[in-house]
């Protein structure tokens, strides 16, 4: 039997205050993309569209790193049009569309030139649940709003209109804040997962126990 979604009222906790706290800066991104992946975990993702305020914490993230990684789009130094943004200044956007129906959204990491990402994997939704919820009807609970790569997309409508986007300026109304949050002590951490080759690479981070990680990771 399907599970029922949230009355009004549960959804409603979920609204929350904006969250406050420094824009993540261009020195955050600019360093090792391992460390960028796990210090993004407890950071907040905000995004404004059409007027509505949507935001969530990080819970996963995967790291992909460069030319030397087969499982990075640039691997083995391929360069495109769709990959440029890998190429470019730490802190934008690199949102692709995969499998011919899902966006999935990463930020840029590393020196120009290092094409290195972080996949954004899951958000824990804190605010702006109405709207997440219109966008993603198939979800049954709460916990399936933002719980992978393509559903949190979906959730904060994020598209191929947002790649490239200055997360540090708030280009089209995304940025990532720290709101004081620290990242958890000792994370959840893992071989990657929705990919066929370097899998066993152990550059995924979750935070443990939290019911909005992606169905692939493992609870304790």
């Amino acid at each position: 039997m399907p599970v029922a979604k949230p009355s009004a009222t549960s959804r409603s906790e979920l609204s929350g205050t904006p969250p406050a706290g420094p824009v993540l800066g261009s020195e955050f991104f600019d360093r090792d993309t391992v460390a960028v992946a796990r210090d993004l975990l407890g950071k907040v993702l905000v995004r404004e569209v059409e007027g509505r305020l949507l935001w969530g914490r990080l819970v996963e993230v995967e790291a992909y790193l460069g030319p030397d990684d087969l499982a990075a789009h640039s691997s083995g130094g391929r360069r495109s049009p769709r990959n440029e943004v890998m190429y470019g200044a730490p802190g934008h956007a690199y949102v692709y569309f995969t499998y011919g129906m899902h966006w999935c959204a990463n930020v840029a990491c590393g020196d120009m030139g290092e094409c290195q990402a972080v996949l954004i994997r899951a958000l824990a939704p804190m605010a702006g649940a109405e709207a997440m919820w219109e966008d993603r009807p198939a979800a049954r609970r709460t916990t399936d709003l933002c719980s992978g790569p393509a559903k949190l997309c979906q959730a904060l409508g994020i598209t191929g209109s947002d790649n490239g986007a200055d997360l540090i300026a708030g280009d089209r109304g995304i940025v990532v804040l720290s709101d004081g949050c620290a990242p958890p002590r000792r994370p959840g951490n893992g071989g990657r997962t929705g990919i066929v080759v370097a899998t066993e690479r152990p550059w995924r981070w979750w935070v443990e126990e939290d019911p909005n990680v992606s169905r692939w990771t493992p609870r304790v």
